[in-house]
């Protein structure tokens, strides 16, 4: 049996009392913008992604495991669209490199769907910078569902 270990950071506890302070003053805050991350504890990329996220305004906490499988069975994530982490955000499921952008368009548009999936590990994408970037797309995804929602170049939208 394996053990996930959550890990507080000093920016996400600053980030959560921020957003409760705004809160009592009555300042409007998204209840959507946390996301908690499944990662391995040894992957890089993960934490390039972690970073990309925290930068676009997200209060993210990470689960540390080496037993990620059984969150993707949990969650319900296809095999075929699997990668190196899986998020969890406001009821959907992120699974692998999806940059903040197709983040937030999802948690603002709310599609019925299980989340969104960037298969593989592409060069360019968020934490995985370096190289010549390749085009890519964000696959929205569910039980009986699975369509293109956004294609990238890095971290551009493209088409």
């Amino acid at each position: 049996m394996s053990e996930a270990v959550l890990r507080l950071t000093r920016r996400g506890i600053i980030g959560s009392l921020a957003a409760g302070l705004l809160a009592y003053r009555g300042y409007p805050v998204q209840a959507n913008n946390g996301i908690q991350v499944h990662k391995d504890p040894n992957c890089t990329c993960c934490t390039g992604w972690v970073r990309h996220l925290r930068d676009a305004g997200f209060v993210v906490s990470t689960v540390e495991t080496t037993d990620l499988q059984s969150v993707k069975t949990r969650l319900g994530v296809p095999a075929d669209l699997a990668a190196c982490h899986t998020a969890e955000a406001d009821g959907y499921v992120l699974e692998g490199h999806v940059p903040a952008v197709a983040v937030r368009r999802l948690l603002t548009e709310r599609p019925t769907a299980t989340g969104l999936a960037v298969p593989g590990m592409p060069i360019g994408s968020p934490g995985m910078e370096g190289g010549a970037p390749k085009p890519y797309d964000v696959v929205l995804f569910g039980p009986d569902r699975r369509q293109t929602f956004m294609r990238f170049l890095g971290v551009n939208p493209i088409g």
